[in-house]
């Protein structure tokens, strides 16, 4: 009997390690590994998601300073994805027993190969197969989202992508909240003011690689009749073949811009001291360009 009383101590969660002030519901485990990269440093802030037979996304997070995560699911079988910035994700399964650590050990990912750059030459983004959003805080609880509908844009390849060029012109008009009283309203003169100031312009000439597959492109923005420096958190999808065999680059980047910035800076306060609309506001784009014909 206390040899079996012993045995089952000894399969408890961590009872003598570092997890034993982890509290575990009694249909529950933990399941942990820690990530690291080829030359065995911690990979810090890679993203994992656990999945269950289903399909189903379980749980997900970063890793902590020292490339590890700790999780408690419940018992059952699962799949995980661990993924990192330049590296090629990783993908495992564990079974998870009853008040029981499942650990997968040291996880290496290994470096990805970024994908080929476009050839040198005169490109236009395709508005077709491409979008330009907005978020903005409203009431300081939701968010609306909106987008252009209307915009053009011509990128020049250089020899080296570091010397490439991009121009993109914004038709302030096509704004779209899918709610016409409140597009009106950003159209005018508290906002947008498209009478005066009928587009926005994107100017580009600094492309500097961040690694992978990530690159930040700087550039002048002119909106509502101020010129700012932004620069565009970009991810490079690649090189492709539509349906017709045409050639397409992707990408898709995100910048947050202030409206105070640009002179926009209507604000009305709701009773609790809350702006009606936020001051910030998240723009994400979507870009495909294909070779200009």
């Amino acid at each position: 009997m206390f040899g079996r009383w012993l045995g089952n101590r000894t399969n408890r969660v961590g009872r003598t390690g570092p997890l034993s002030a982890l509290r575990v519901p009694p249909d529950a485990g933990v399941l942990s590994c820690r990530v690291l990269d080829p030359v065995n440093e911690p990979v810090r802030n890679a993203e994992f998601a656990v999945t269950d037979a289903m399909g189903r996304k379980v749980v997900g997070g970063g890793t902590d300073p020292y490339g590890a995560f700790v999780t408690t699911v419940p018992a059952g079988d699962y799949r995980l994805v661990v993924s990192a910035e330049g590296f090629t994700p990783y993908r495992g399964s564990a079974t998870v027993g009853q008040d029981t650590h499942a650990s997968l050990g040291d996880v290496t990912l290994q470096v990805a190969q970024p994908p080929a750059l476009p050839e040198a030459g005169d490109w236009e983004v395709d508005p077709l197969h491409s979008s330009i959003g907005f978020t903005a805080r409203h009431i300081g609880l939701a968010r609306i989202h909106g987008r252009f509908n209307s915009f053009a844009g011509a990128i020049r390849m250089g020899e080296r992508m570091e010397e490439s060029a991009m121009h993109v012109v914004i038709d302030a008009a096509s704004i779209d909240t899918g709610v016409q009283m409140r597009d009106d309203h950003l159209r005018s003169g508290d906002f947008l003011d498209v009478g005066r100031f009928p587009t926005m312009e994107f100017y580009s000439d600094r492309f500097v690689h961040k690694g992978g597959s990530r690159w930040a492109v700087s550039g002048g923005l002119t909106l509502h009749g101020v010129t700012r420096t932004v620069t565009l958190d970009t991810e490079y999808l690649g090189v492709g073949q539509g349906l017709e065999g045409e050639t397409r680059v992707a990408c898709r980047a995100t910048t947050e811009l202030h409206r105070d910035d640009f002179t926009i800076t209507w604000q009305t306060m709701l009773a609790r001291g809350i702006a009606a609309v936020g001051h910030s506001i998240t723009i994400d784009l979507d870009i495909q360009v294909v070779p200009k014909s």
